[in-house]
């Protein structure tokens, strides 16, 4: 699920994830993602691909059910749509507003 949030942050973009229960996993430098999971470990989890375009941020937003099967695979469980996903998008909006 795709979602934007058109707004000026005073602090940098790993603190804020951080105060809405999400952990840096790394970056995307191509792409200029940052990737956020939330938990840290285990599934299920959500799983932000995180883009900053000027004073709003681009959130893409899944949930994945459970690890690639196979060793080297980015193919996994993921439900990028439904009721879990929607809450969670809706959480993080009135988290930052």
């Amino acid at each position: 699920m795709k979602f934007e949030i058109k707004r000026s942050f005073k602090e940098n973009i790993y603190n804020l994830m951080r105060k809405i229960g999400y952990h840096f996993q790394g970056e995307e430098k191509e792409k200029e993602e940052f990737i956020f999971t939330r938990p840290p470990k285990g599934y299920p989890r959500f799983h932000i691909y995180l883009t900053v375009e000027n004073k709003k941020l681009i959130f893409n937003l899944h949930l994945d059910q459970k690890r690639p099967i196979y060793k080297g695979a980015t193919a996994h469980s993921g439900e990028y749509e439904g009721d879990l996903v929607e809450k969670e998008a809706e959480r993080i909006k009135q988290f930052i507003k």
